[in-house]
């Protein structure tokens, strides 16, 4: 039932869509919560159960019901009132649970100012206990430190155990390693201490094996992640780059509409996707429009990351002029702030909500920029007729 509960926790989070780069999204069914998102710190206030599943999973406040929390990282400081079931990558207990606590991940542990008041029970390659368990608690791992009370019998599998200062087992103590171990009189004395032989020392090295398989799906975290984030900036100055140099003067139309009126132009922005998301019912109405719906989707993608990558350097171009730089720069220049501008606003992904709310305002400008660029040749100047550089022509 374990199992199932764990399987359940896993997959209910990851099923939870989440749309917008770095946005989290929250939604209720009754008591229910459901919070999902790429990076997800979140203050739970909720008086039933609660499902959340992120890549970074962190999850506070209070759960009246049942919490279930899945991620590569995951973090709960969020007191439980019932049951707690949480999967990961690394998984890190900290709060305090009125019920039973069941954990699976490569890394998982539970910190001291962690109470478990029912029964805990932990799987992974390397597990810590060092919160108190006023029930029983049951762990299989490779490497298992037990340094935390535990009111009721322990039951661990492992090919390692160790235990700590802290550690005192009240019930009954049965292990199964390899080999016997010794067990200090303080954790438990010996006639409440019982060994049970692993039946096949191979049973080790073919759970070794599977950990170390899974291992890069469960921990690609630094390394993984900065690789994406390297080859996505280059994607991003390699296009700024071809059309800062083949198409320098629109570019250049562009940024300083985006500079002379951002709000006007966000709210063409906002025109300019409408148009674009509409078309895809409309030509879906048509029927035999339904050929060109890739060519749409397509399209929008298109706008999407080119609008991007214009209201970033048209901002990155505005904040250089404040700080004194040249309005009409060297190509190197605006290469350079181009550089800096992708950077910068690549990080911002990683700042929750906030990024996102950045990151589309950008995407507006851009956007907003060329949907003026476009109603001008379609239908001529709006406003004040401009010259080649954006200023106003005087008769």
């Amino acid at each position: 039932m374990t199992c199932f509960r764990l399987f359940a926790t896993v997959v209910t989070c990851l099923l939870i869509p989440a749309s917008g780069v770095g946005q989290t999204m929250l939604s209720t069914n009754g008591d229910d919560t459901f919070v999902a998102g790429e990076t997800v710190t979140e203050t739970l206030e909720t008086p039933g159960d609660a499902f959340v599943g992120g890549r970074t999973t962190a999850a506070g406040g209070q759960v009246a019901g049942d919490l279930h929390v899945s991620g590569f990282d995951v973090v709960v400081s969020a007191d439980v009132g019932a049951d707690l079931y949480a999967a990961g990558a690394t998984v890190s207990i900290r709060s305090d649970v009125a019920e039973d606590l069941s954990a699976a991940g490569y890394s998982v542990r539970t910190e001291a100012q962690s109470e478990t008041s029912g029964n805990a029970r932990l799987m992974g390659a390397s597990v810590t206990i060092d919160g108190p368990v006023a029930g029983s608690l049951a762990v299989m791992g490779r490497d298992v430190l037990l340094n935390a009370p535990v009111d009721g019998d322990v039951r661990i599998f492992a090919k390692s155990i160790r235990f700590g200062d802290a550690a005192a087992i009240n019930g009954t103590l049965t292990y199964t390693t390899e080999t016997e171990i010794s067990v200090p009189p303080a954790v438990a004395p010996e006639n409440r201490v019982r060994f049970e032989a692993a039946s096949d020392r191979f049973e080790w090295d073919e759970m070794e094996e599977l950990w170390e398989r899974q291992r890069p799906m469960f921990m690609p975290a630094l390394i993984s992640l900065f690789a994406a984030f390297v080859i996505t900036i280059i994607f991003f100055i390699v296009l700024g780059a071809v059309f800062l140099t083949f198409l320098p003067k629109p570019v250049a139309q562009m940024r300083r509409a985006i500079a002379a009126a951002p709000g006007q132009t966000a709210l063409l922005g906002v025109i300019g996707l409408a148009m674009l998301f509409g078309m895809v019912p409309i030509i879906g109405m048509t029927i035999i429009g339904l050929p060109f719906l890739p060519v749409v989707l397509l399209a929008i993608v298109v706008a999407w990351t080119l609008g991007y990558l214009l209201g970033g350097y048209a901002v990155a171009m505005r904040a250089w002029q404040a700080f004194g730089g040249h309005d009409d720069p060297s190509t190197t220049v605006r290469l350079i702030v181009l550089a800096v501008a992708v950077v910068v606003v690549a990080l911002l992904n990683y700042i929750p909500f906030v990024g996102w709310v950045v990151n589309y305002t950008l995407v507006l400008l851009g956007i907003g920029a060329m949907t003026h660029m476009i109603f001008q040749r379609l239908i001529g100047p709006i406003g004040p007729e401009l010259d080649a550089d954006m200023k106003p022509i005087e008769d």
